[in-house]
Parts: structure tokens; sequence; C-alpha cells
């Protein structure tokens, strides 16, 4: 699958939200983040780039995943109001996901520069959601979107060409 990165107009962000959150957003056509909040949906804007980071499956009680999850482009410019209870009404915004494979975040460790070198590397993870660089985009979403394949034995990326 051939996707477009616009490397001076997108910037790219991490969204941490658990697995099973992540299907609800992907399957609706939808980011949120935060739990709910309206803020780091209006950071980002029509054309960039959202990968989710999924630490658990489910939200409390879920299963250690530690995972990218999700890959998706902002669409519009309407960050907008859902209610899902009368006591719950988070934001969210549109979003063009993209069919991927999950990817485990342990092998991909030294090659992120928001991870590399760093003992407590999931100290970023708990703002809910960062801006990356455009070299750690291109390295998660071509291993999530099948352009190039992270063979775990050699502990390299494989790209096929």
């Amino acid at each position: 699958m051939q996707v477009t990165a616009d490397r001076q107009n997108s910037r790219y962000w991490i969204g941490v939200v658990s697995a099973s959150h992540v299907k609800r957003g992907v399957q609706g056509g939808f980011a949120q983040l935060c739990h709910g909040k309206a803020a780091p949906l209006r950071r980002m804007s029509p054309g960039d780039w959202l990968i989710y980071y999924s630490p658990r499956t489910d939200m409390s009680k879920g299963e250690p995943l530690q995972a990218f999850t999700a890959i998706g482009q902002v669409t519009g410019d309407r960050v907008y109001e859902y209610p899902m209870s009368e006591s719950f009404v988070p934001f969210r915004r549109d979003i063009r996901y993209h069919p991927c494979r999950e990817v485990k975040i342990a092998p991909l460790l030294d090659r992120l520069t928001f991870t590399r070198g760093k003992r407590s590397w999931g100290y970023a993870f708990r703002y809910g959601q960062f801006e990356i660089g455009y070299e750690d985009f291109q390295t998660i979403a071509g291993i999530m979107l099948g352009e190039v394949t992270w063979d775990n034995a050699s502990q390299s990326v494989l790209i096929d060409l």
C-alpha cells in the first residue's frame, strides 16, 4: 500500500489508547484522545498522521500489549462532541485509517529517536499524545503498512525492492 506523507506540511502524532478503544475508533473513522479532551485533537490539522500506541488490550484491566495498533490521516477541520452517555460527551476528530499490522515496540526501541537510549522509554507515552519526527513516522508506518518488514532474528529491517 502506498501512502503519501508530506514531509513539509504534515505533522506526525502518537496517540496512546487501549487496543479495544482503538478498534472502536478505526471502525467508526474517528480519533478520541486523552479521555475525550479537545486540546489534543485541536493540535492536529488535516493531512497530519496519527499512529496509535496501545500499552494494554483494554483500558483498566487489559493485558500488556505495548504495540502500535492503528495508523490514519486526519480529514476535515472539525473537532466535535459526541455524546456516548448523559455524563460522558468526549471530543472526536475524523480520521481515514489504513489497513495495517500491529507492531510491537520492543524491537524498535533502539531505532526510534523518542525511545533510543532511554531506560524509562515509556515516559513520553504518559501524556496521551505527542509529536514525532518524519523519520520515526517512516520507520513505524513502513512496518505497519507492510512496506518494510522487521526481522526479529537479525533485529533489522527488510525492505522489499
